[in-house]
């Protein structure tokens, strides 16, 4: 079931940005994590199987301050229903010829030369 999870955490500069997107991103079962809110002091976590709990606690011994505010399940938009087409002229069955022809086969024949050539090499 995927998730959907923002929790806020305090974040005062760009290096606390960077390492909430870190500690946020190896947590088991994260596919994305974003930046959300005004002030961009959001995470915005999308992910399968997440702990929610494990991953509060490790943002608060980084950063010190971590508050879950929404975790929600995200469902699968449903793919749009095919509108039944009208069914085409039937189609005769395919028909199967069978070819009367005998199998056709080269013959070689092997021919010893009667007379070898003379050696060359004395």
């Amino acid at each position: 079931m995927k998730q959907k999870i923002v929790i806020k955490v305090s974040m005062h500069c760009s290096k606390c940005r960077t390492e909430a997107l870190q500690v946020a991103a190896v947590a088991y079962g994260v596919n994305s994590v974003a930046l959300h809110g005004p002030e961009k002091d959001k995470l915005m976590i999308l992910g399968e199987g997440v702990d929610v709990a494990c991953l509060a606690e490790a943002l608060r011994k980084k950063l010190c301050h971590a508050t879950i505010e929404i975790v929600e399940e995200v469902k699968e938009p449903s793919p749009p229903t095919p509108t039944p087409t009208p069914p085409a002229s039937p189609t005769p069955p395919p028909q199967i010829i069978y070819c009367q022809q005998p199998p056709q086969f080269e013959c070689y024949r092997v021919v010893a030369d009667p007379s070898p050539a003379p050696s060359t090499i004395m």
